[in-house]
C-alpha cells in the first residue's frame, strides 16, 4: 500500500519529468512566475538555517550578452587545454564551449553564496535543487550551468569578494524534447553495507 502511494507521489511525479534544456523559447515568461521559483528556493534547508544563498535576476540583453561572450571565451579555453578523455567525453555528451542559452532564455538567475557561513555550498545546492522542481511545475524548464572560471561574473555584476559563484540557471520555456535516462533503483543502493544489493 505505502509502495502505491510513493508511486503516485506529486513530487515524484515532477523529479521524473525533469530533465535538462539548452534550447529556449523566447516567449516571455510572468515575473510573478520567477519570484515563485525563488520563494520555493528560501524554503530550504541550511546549515545552522544561514540561508546563505543570495540570487540575482537578469533580463537585460546586453548584459546576458556579455555574459555568453565572456563564458564562451572561457569554455573555448577550458575545451582546448581538458585532457583528451575529457574532451572525448564533453563530444559524446555533445557539450561544446558554445552557450547560446546564455541570450534566448529570458532570465538568467545567477546564484551565490556566502563564504562565511558553514555547508555554505551544501546549502546552496539543496535551495537549488527546491529551484529545480519548482521550475518543473510551472512549465518552465532550466539546467544549472557553472562557467569554469567564475571571478569575471563576479567583477561585471560587483558580487562581494565573501561570495561564491555556484551556478547560472537559464529561465524559459523549452524547445527541445529529452529522454531521461536513470539507473534502475536496484543498482544504486544497498542494504546496511557497501555492496549488499537486495531485490525490489
Amino acid at each position: 500500500m505505502e509502495e502505491e502511494k510513493l508511486e503516485k507521489s506529486f513530487i515524484l511525479e515532477l523529479a521524473t519529468k525533469r530533465v535538462s534544456i539548452r534550447k529556449f523559447s523566447k516567449k516571455k515568461i510572468s515575473f510573478k512566475k520567477i519570484l515563485r521559483i525563488l520563494e520555493v528556493a528560501r524554503q530550504a534547508p541550511s546549515g545552522a538555517n544561514t540561508q546563505p544563498w543570495r540570487f540575482i535576476i537578469i533580463d537585460d540583453l546586453k548584459l546576458k550578452k556579455n555574459i555568453r561572450k565572456i563564458c564562451e571565451k572561457i569554455e573555448k579555453n577550458f575545451h582546448k587545454k581538458a585532457p583528451l578523455w575529457l574532451k572525448n567525453w564533453l563530444k559524446n555528451n555533445k557539450i561544446s564551449y558554445s552557450k547560446p542559452f546564455l541570450i534566448e532564455a529570458p532570465y538568467l538567475i545567477i546564484v551565490i553564496s556566502n563564504k562565511k557561513f558553514p555547508y555554505y555550498k551544501e546549502s546552496t545546492w539543496i535551495a537549488i535543487g527546491y529551484m529545480l522542481l519548482a521550475i518543473e511545475e510551472i512549465g518552465l524548464a532550466t539546467l544549472t550551468y557553472t562557467p569554469s572560471n567564475t571571478e569575471f561574473l563576479k567583477r561585471i555584476l560587483n558580487i562581494p569578494y565573501n561570495y561564491s559563484l555556484e551556478a547560472i540557471l537559464p529561465i524559459g520555456y523549452p524547445l527541445e524534447k529529452k529522454n531521461k535516462d536513470r539507473k534502475k533503483l536496484s543498482e544504486i543502493i544497498f542494504y546496511n553495507k557497501y555492496g549488499l544489493s537486495f531485490s525490489i
